[in-house]
């Protein structure tokens, strides 16, 4: 199978399935809040929650460039089985945990595990796809992560009907047993085989890095990644608190109905996306930036809509447009990296990406829990709309790429 003309396909396959574990074992707690407040007291407060959200976020974007270099060094299989098994372990465990410093601890430890999966995952399959079905696989692929926050909005559902304990225990144990699994059906590149001895050389280890921020077109792909994860993180961590608030409905509705409506329009975004950026790359080389901006600006209407709408048709209405929108954008960021990024440093630069990209989340996470315990929560959410039109300008000005795929 590893050597089948169908092998890269498996690989997205596969990884699809990690990839909605990843989020789906982090997006529980975000809409479990009301049943774990029952037995841990201290998660009634927006802040303290909005606390436990971040830290994840701050551990996770410190961990995001370690993670690249890792990932451009030695087998991206056994970090991504290693990392899937770590986070889904973390999760089982946080069905046992008593206090608010235990799961921050465990968010803690989350947040080193699941950082190791991001660069690896999509250089791999990167590297398995060639320039005319790149953006498609990635597109693919990242479905995974928002089937993941779809079925993490079910997390109150579950723990209505059982216990957030078990909810906990169950998804992480799902993990634990896909992690055997990849052991036998994942591999690496062939390209990428190479004896232990010869893996990661102590000189080489931070060369990409000092070459990547010597390239202009790296520092505002980076601007370009790390704006736009303001309202992203601020959608995952905070819209089924703003549906439950703007509708005047309980959480246990508002968690699916704001997760899926992200999901299934980002599912349609991605595909679509990842189709005409394939198809416009080859008549024009700067299709794949087109296709991402095009995505982006749909973005900037729905973010006010998503702030101020009252109604639930408006709510989502923009909440679909978002969400097509973002998943164009989200098809696209990598395959574009490989338009400026040699295939050794891409890992590294998507960790770099990732890192600045969650700490913009982990910031707005925090921010927008304080406007949460204030009542502003929609109005500030409808304002990051501003930042991200300035971004895009500068992206449409500035990226002129000179190949498809950056020569080695």
């Amino acid at each position: 199978m590893k050597n089948s003309k169908i092998y890269p396909w498996v690989v997205v396959g596969l990884l699809w399935f990690v990839a909605l574990l990843n989020y789906m074992d982090r997006q529980i707690l975000s809409t479990m809040r009301p049943a774990m407040a029952m037995d841990i007291v201290s998660l009634e407060s927006a802040a303290v929650f909005g606390n436990l959200m971040a830290v994840f976020l701050w551990i996770y974007g410190c961990m995001s460039p370690v993670a690249g270099v890792l990932a451009d060094k030695i087998n991206r299989k056994w970090l991504i089985i290693s990392s899937l098994f770590v986070w889904s372990g973390v999760t089982l465990l946080m069905g046992y945990a008593t206090s608010y410093e235990q799961l921050y601890a465990l968010r803690a430890v989350m947040g080193v595990s699941e950082a190791i999966y991001i660069p690896a995952g999509l250089s791999l399959i990167a590297d398995y796809h060639s320039d005319k079905s790149r953006s498609l696989a990635v597109g693919i692929h990242m479905t995974g992560l928002y089937f993941g926050q779809a079925l993490g909005g079910f997390g109150a559902t579950v723990a209505s009907s059982y216990s957030w304990q078990n909810t906990f225990i169950l998804f992480g144990l799902i993990g634990i047993v896909y992690a055997l699994i990849l052991i036998f059906t994942l591999f690496e590149t062939e390209s990428r085989v190479k004896p232990i001895e010869d893996v990661g050389e102590k000189t080489s280890v931070l060369k990409g890095i000092p070459i990547l921020f010597s390239n202009i077109a790296f520092w505002v792909i980076l601007l370009y990644f790390a704006v736009p994860s303001l309202p992203g993180w601020a959608t995952k961590n905070w819209l089924p608190t703003l549906f439950a608030d703007n509708l005047n409905i309980p959480m246990e509705k508002a968690g699916p109905l704001s997760t899926i409506t992200i999901a299934f329009s980002s599912f349609i975004g991605v595909i679509f996306g990842g189709i005409l950026s394939d198809k416009w790359v080859q008549k024009n080389i700067r299709g794949r930036i087109y296709t991402s901006a095009i995505g982006l600006a749909l973005t900037i209407p729905a973010v006010f809509l998503i702030g101020y709408g009252t109604t639930i048709w408006a709510i989502v209405g923009a909440g679909l447009m978002f969400g097509f929108g973002f998943g164009m954008f989200d098809a696209n960021n990598m395959p574009i990296l490989c338009q400026f990024v040699s295939a050794k440093y891409r890992a590294t630069a998507y960790g770099i990406m990732n890192m600045v990209g969650v700490f913009a989340g982990a910031y707005i996470t925090n921010l927008l829990g304080a406007s949460a315990d204030e009542g502003s929560l929609g109005s500030d959410f409808a304002m990051l709309a501003i930042i991200v039109l300035v971004v895009l300008i500068i992206q449409l000005s500035v990226l002129r790429p000179k190949h498809n795929e950056q020569p080695v």
